[in-house]
């Protein structure tokens, strides 16, 4: 009996090694030189060209993408593509705490979502269309400025993990991932 169950586990591992030997998963950005359809994405990610925002939230995500795109490059002469970019903010607060006999928030949430069009510049065709969210916690201290600081400071954070996101998504799309 334990024979057949050893011959039917190792039956069930032979197949799985054999179907998993034609899997093609390999990292999003990397290169392998010499096979056919490997090509990384980070060429077409620096010629992507970021349309101005109008916020100040928005143009934190805008910069910190920019700077995921090309590593701190020049903008491209003749982009490949062009990227519009919306962000919308949201802030709430939470966490009560008794002050004097008033309840005052103790803590806030800043949440930023993130709409982008990633368009072929020659054909005007969509590559790809994308809503991301993000979500950064801050403590609303007594004094105003504090609060003020934190939630710009929180802002900032949530800008950057928006950047990253809109990134690996615009890199899905031009690997080949679709939209």
């Amino acid at each position: 009996m334990r024979s057949v169950i050893r011959a039917a586990v190792l039956a069930g591992n032979i197949l799985a090694l054999a179907l998993a030997g034609g899997c093609t998963v390999r990292p999003l950005l990397a290169t392998q030189p010499g096979v056919a359809g490997a090509e990384s994405a980070l060429p077409a990610l620096a010629a992507i060209s970021v349309l101005p925002v109008d916020t100040r939230h928005a143009q934190e995500v805008r910069n910190h993408l920019i700077f995921l795109l090309r590593g701190g490059g020049a903008e491209p002469a003749a982009p490949r593509y062009q990227l519009s970019l919306s962000v919308g903010r949201t802030v709430t607060s939470a966490a009560l705490i008794q002050v004097g006999g008033e309840d005052e928030p103790s803590a806030g949430t800043v949440s930023l979502t993130g709409t982008y069009t990633l368009r072929e510049t020659a054909s005007g065709e969509t590559i790809a269309r994308g809503r991301q969210e993000v979500s950064a916690s801050f403590d609303r201290p007594p004094q105003e400025y504090a609060v003020i600081r934190a939630q710009r400071d929180a802002e900032d954070r949530a800008a950057r993990e928006l950047a990253e996101l809109i990134r690996l998504g615009i890199a899905q799309a031009v690997a080949g991932g679709g939209t």
